[in-house]
Parts: structure tokens; sequence; C-alpha cells
């Protein structure tokens, strides 16, 4: 008789989500789902809001990553208004965008990950987290709060707030970085960076007694994309589309996000709000690709700053080349990390983020939009069709979780396959499961964590839909 194990909600993500785990009549595991069960709606409340609103709008999907959809809905309306942005505006974007990537990966690494390789993925599930961490290494914990903390008052620095800053506008940005905020993230860069290695080094030595989860969290090949500088290096702002397969051979290159439709399809499944996104000229499903700090640094050829480079190619090394394993996320993020903090060095050097010409004024000249961003999980799109008075008439977006859906889909159930025989499941084995989620630290509505116990719930449900067996927790 077969069953189906259900773990609901998934915890330690951004969001709620439950994954079903179907067991043949041998209990053995025949498939796995990873269910989005949330509704937004986004997409279809923006209608008849006018353009210049989606910023700040589109930025409430998320109190973790709203600089991701702030500054892809600005670059969308640059199309509308049909302006180049000023210099300065662009730098300053590039700026918070960084300061981004530096706070959600330390969020993702220090809080959400990090207890599992650390405490065990069997330990006690209500320490198996941040007060855990804190409990076990506390000074560990607290450089990772530091980190992400710089990371956030950058943020604050350039938008006045920490979370859904009002500051990136279309046609630029409202106001430039200001002395003292440049030289406040001068003087805390230093701090960060040291954090970063401390990271950097415990992962990599950690990553001698994680081969198995290396070759069973998500171990496969597939597509990756993501943005890559004109050069070819590692991108998160600007740049052309890029897709590559497993053996680092380029499938596609110089895409415009302009032109998306005519290589990303999207399908749905009855059984979970979050699209497929899918390429097309491989068709659903075989058309899967990954995207995210593993995708960016598998389809770039270097990283263009010299610290991140050196670590690029010792973790091309360790990979065997190109990154096959979801489990490299982990390594990946903090890669990025360096590098963004090494381009924040920069940029604090630009006399651009001082200038006050920060933004240029335009109307309504396109009727539509699309733009497209590096958010910390991956490749973000925009796309807006508007009136004549900028009115949006219709939303399109394809948000970095969802070109990873059919990703994670696989990831859960090469881990189940692996670790579920029978229906006597261990607490830890099912950790395993969601930890595979949680490589790709997906971000399905907003800033929802499990704090303490977390809570979980199990089914065991045979074919006639009898609930045989239930665990609750938390």
């Amino acid at each position: 008789m077969s069953k189906t194990v259900v773990i609901d909600p998934v915890t330690r993500i951004e969001g709620h989500a439950k994954i079903s785990i179907f067991l043949d009549d041998a209990g053995e595991v025949e498939d796995a789902r990873f269910h989005v069960v949330e509704y937004r709606g986004f997409e279809k409340f923006c209608e008849g809001r006018p353009m210049w609103e989606m910023s700040g709008i589109t930025a409430r999907i998320c109190g973790i990553c709203p600089v991701s959809h702030l500054l892809c809905a600005a670059k969308t309306g640059d199309k509308i208004l049909a302006v180049q942005i000023p210099p300065a505006g662009e730098k300053l974007r590039r700026l918070m965008n960084l300061a981004q990537i530096t706070q959600s990966h330390a969020l993702s690494f220090f809080h959400l990950s990090s207890p599992d390789f650390l405490l065990g993925w069997d330990s006690d599930p209500a320490q198996r987290n941040v007060f855990g961490l804190i409990a076990a290494d506390p000074d560990l914990a607290r450089s990772g709060i530091r980190l992400r903390q710089f990371g956030q008052q950058v943020i604050e620095l350039l938008g006045a707030k920490k979370i859904h800053p009002a500051w990136a506008v279309p046609g630029g940005v409202r106001h430039p970085l200001s002395e003292e905020g440049r030289q406040w993230i001068r003087d805390r860069l230093p701090e960060s960076r040291d954090t970063l290695y401390v990271a950097l080094n415990l992962f990599k030595r950690l990553l001698d007694n994680l081969e198995t989860e290396v070759k069973t969290f998500g171990e496969f090949p597939s597509l990756f994309m993501g943005l890559v500088g004109k050069n070819g290096e590692w991108e998160h702002y600007g740049g052309h589309i890029r897709f590559t397969d497993s053996q680092g051979n380029i499938v596609a290159d110089n895409l415009s996000e302009d032109n998306y439709q005519d290589f990303i399809g999207e399908s749905v499944e009855k059984w979970s709000y979050l699209k497929f996104p899918y390429y097309k000229p491989m068709g659903y499903p075989d058309g899967i690709y990954r995207v995210g700090p593993l995708a960016r640094l598998n389809i770039c050829s270097h990283f263009g700053t010299p610290e991140a480079d050196r670590e690029l190619q010792e973790y091309r090394d360790r990979a065997g080349g190109v990154a096959t394993s979801s489990f490299f996320y982990h390594y990946a993020r903090l890669i990025e990390i360096l590098g963004a903090l090494e381009r924040i060095e920069r940029l604090v050097e630009d006399p651009d983020i001082i200038s006050p010409r920060t933004r240029a004024e335009a109307g309504i000249n396109n009727l539509e939009g699309i733009g497209v961003s590096e958010a910390p999980r991956g490749t973000l799109f925009h796309h807006y069709l508007v009136d004549e008075n900028g009115l949006i008439q219709k939303v399109n977006l394809i948000i970095a979780t969802g070109n990873n859906n059919l990703a994670m889909n696989k990831t859960v159930t090469q881990i189940a396959k692996h670790y579920i025989h029978g229906d006597q499941i261990a607490e830890g084995m099912l950790n395993r499961v969601e930890a595979g989620i949680r490589c790709y630290d997906p971000c399905l509505s907003c800033s929802t964590h499990a704090a303490g116990q977390m809570p979980l719930q199990i089914e065991l449900v045979a074919a006639d839909g009898k609930v045989i067996k239930e665990v609750r927790r938390g």
C-alpha cells in the first residue's frame, strides 16, 4: 500500500511551504514534491496602480530581500521612461545591491544553514537554530550578526531605511551617499572581511566531512542561468543573460531580458502556487535550470576582483570544474560575499557616489518595460505594460526562487530516495530533506522564520486517503 509523508511547514526558509514524500508499496520513495502553499497575488493587484509606485509596492513582496524588487522595478521604470540614468544613479544602485547580497547571504549561512553543519543534522531540533548556535559558538554567531548588520546598515545609509527604502525610482535614485556614510563603510569593511574569511575557511574544513551531502543534496546535471558582464565576468545588476550546461559549455549567450519570453517558458502545477519556469528550447520539464550563487559562479569566466577570483579557482577545483551539487550553494554564497565586499570597497572610493546628479527626469515614453537584476537567490524579471498615463495594465514577475522550482523538487526527491526507507523515519532524515531546500535559500514570500522548537507535521497517508500515522511537534 502506497503512503505519503508530509513535512508541513518546512522550517528555516523565508515563507511557508510543505514537502510531500510519496512511498511505494515496498516503502521506498517514489516521488517527492515541494509545495508552495501561499498565494500572494502581486501580479494581479498591481494592475491599475501608477507605474511610479511599483518600486515601493513590489518591494513589499519580501522583508528580507526588498532591495531586489526595488531595483528591478526601478530598472523596468527606466525602460518605460526611455532614459539612461546618470552614472551616479547606476553606481549607487549597484552599491545597494551588493549590500543586499551581503546581508542576505550572511543571514542564509549563519542563521539558517550553519546550525545543520555545526550542531549536526540529528541534533535536537529545539536547539538546531541560531539560538543553539549562539550557545555553541557565541563568537561565530556574533560575527555573523555583525556581518549581516553591515549590509543592512549600508542599505540604510543609502535609502534611510534598512527594510523597504523608498529610494530607487524610475530614472535613478533619490539622493547620493553622504560623506559620513562613505566613511562609516570604509571603517567597517575590514571587520566584515575578517568575518567572511572565518566562515569561508570553516566551511572549507567542514566540506571534507560532508561528502555524502555533496553527492546527494541536489547533485544532478542541469542548465545554469544568470547575468554576466561584457567580458564574461560575474555580474549582479547589468550585463546580459547567459545559459551554460553542466560541462561548462555556453548554451546561449548575449540574451536580452527584453526577449525573455523567447527563451523562458512558465508552466504551472495544480499542487503549488509557485510557477515552474523552464528553458523553452528544451521544453518542460527537460529545460530545468538553476539560478543564484551556484549558477552565477558557474556561468561567469571570472569574478573580477582578486580575492574572490582566488577563492573561485579553489571552489572550481573542489567541485571538479562545474559545481553541479546544490550543496555548493552555501560555498558559493560565501565567495559572493567576499566579492561583494571587494566591489563595495571600490565603489566607496568612486566620486560619483556622492554626486548630486542621481536621477533622470522624463514622462511615459514606452508602454512596456522589462527589467532584470540578480537578487541574492538568482535572476529576477519584472515585466510591466502601462497605458498612456503610466497606469499598470499587466504585470508578470519571474521570481528568483521560481527559476529554481524544478531544481528544488528534483533535489527533494534525490535526498528522500537516499535517506528514507520505510515508514519509520528519523527526525534527522527529515531535516536532511528540508536542508535540501535550504541550499537554495528560497524566498517564498517574506521574512517568516521558525525560532526555537521547529513546528513540523508529518503524515503517512494510505492510498485510500486514510491517515495511518501522524506526528506533530512545535
